[in-house]
C-alpha cells in the first residue's frame, strides 16, 4: 500500500488529483490482505469492467469499495471524503461542519454527517497502557453562573452530573492516551476503568479524588493534593492528562462551542486519536484510512434518532 506522505494540503491535493486515483488508493488499502465480500466474507469476487463495481463469487451480490464502510453508499465523490479526512485529522482544534462545508464544498448538514462518520474510524483499540500513567477527570456542560437565573440548576456544585457530563482519562506519559464518558466519577465506576486499560505494575498517579483510593491494591500509586496546592511532588504529578483535557477545551470552546452528551464520545475519540499520533503527522492519514474499511457503515438517520 502506498503510505502517501504529504507535508501540507498542497501536496495531499496534488496526489489525489481526481477521483479514479483516490478509488485506486482506497482499493489497495480495502483489500491490502487479499479480496473479500462485505456481505458474506467470501474471499473471492469478481470485477466488473468499470472497475467501480464488484461482485461475490458465493452470495452473488453486487458491492462497491464504499459498502460496509464509513462511506456507505454515499454519493459524496470519494476525493471530498479524502479532503475532509485529511483536514479533521490534521487540525489540532478540530473543524466544525460550517468549516469543513466551505472547504469541501457540500451541504452543512452533508458535512455534519461526514464528520461523525470519520470520528467512528478515530476510535482507537484496547492497547493496554503501561509503564508510567496519569489518570483524572474532567467535565463537560455548561456553568450554572453562566445562564439565567431562571434556568440554573441547582446542587450542581463540584462533580455533579445533573447537568454536565463526566469524562474519565488516562495517559501513558511520552504514550497513548484513552478517554471515555462516565456515568459519575465514583469509585465503583473509575476503578474499573483504570484496571481494564492499565497494565498490572504500571505506577498510576492521580489527584486525591477518593474514588481513586483502592487503586494501591493493584498498582504503585501516588497522589497529588491539589486541593492543598500541591500540583507537583517529584516525578508525581497529572500534568500529561491536563495537558489533553485543555487541548480538548479549547476545541470544544474555539471550534465546535458545544457537544451532545449523546455525540461526545465521538469527539473525544477524534481528540485522542490526534494526540496519540502527534509528531507523526505524515502517516495520519494513511492510518485513518486503513480504519475505515472496518468500522462498517453509519447511516445519516442512526446520527439523528
Amino acid at each position: 500500500m502506498d503510505t502517501a506522505k504529504f507535508n501540507n494540503l498542497a501536496e495531499f491535493m496534488d496526489r489525489f488529483k481526481d477521483e479514479e486515483t483516490c478509488l485506486r488508493h482506497f482499493e489497495s488499502i480495502r483489500f491490502k490482505n487479499g479480496d473479500y465480500c462485505p456481505h458474506c466474507a467470501y474471499g473471492k469476487i469478481h470485477r466488473f469492467k468499470d472497475g467501480r463495481r464488484f461482485r461475490c463469487a458465493r452470495c452473488k451480490q453486487d458491492f462497491t469499495l464504499k459498502t460496509g464502510t464509513i462511506f456507505g453508499e454515499s454519493k459524496i465523490p470519494l476525493r471530498k471524503w479524502f479532503i475532509a479526512i485529511y483536514l479533521l485529522t490534521t487540525s489540532p482544534k478540530g473543524i466544525s461542519s460550517i468549516q469543513l462545508a466551505k472547504q469541501v464544498g457540500v451541504t452543512q448538514k452533508t458535512a455534519w454527517s461526514m464528520d461523525h462518520r470519520i470520528r467512528k474510524a478515530m476510535k482507537g483499540g484496547k492497547d493496554l497502557l503501561s509503564g508510567t500513567i496519569e489518570a483524572d477527570e474532567t467535565y463537560v456542560g455548561g456553568k450554572e453562573t453562566n445562564k439565567h437565573k431562571s434556568k440554573r440548576v441547582k446542587g450542581t456544585q463540584g462533580r455533579n452530573t445533573k447537568t454536565k457530563t463526566a469524562i474519565m482519562g488516562m495517559v501513558e506519559r511520552g504514550g497513548k492516551v484513552v478517554a471515555d464518558v462516565v456515568p459519575n466519577v465514583r469509585c465503583k465506576t473509575l476503578d474499573p476503568k483504570i484496571r481494564e486499560y492499565v497494565a498490572e505494575g504500571s505506577r498510576v498517579y492521580t489527584d486525591e479524588l477518593m474514588s481513586y483510593a483502592k487503586l494501591g491494591d493493584l498498582y504503585p500509586h501516588e497522589m497529588v493534593k491539589h486541593s492543598q496546592e500541591e500540583y507537583v511532588r517529584g516525578n508525581v504529578h497529572t500534568n500529561s492528562i491536563e495537558s489533553f483535557w485543555a487541548l480538548f477545551k479549547r476545541g470544544y470552546r474555539g471550534t465546535y462551542h458545544q457537544m451532545s452528551r449523546k455525540h461526545l464520545q465521538r469527539y473525544i475519540d477524534e481528540f485522542a486519536f490526534r494526540w496519540n499520533i502527534r509528531g507523526n503527522m505524515d502517516e495520519v492519514f494513511a492510518h485513518l484510512m486503513q480504519n475505515t474499511g472496518k468500522t462498517g457503515k453509519m447511516s445519516y438517520e442512526t446520527l439523528i434518532a
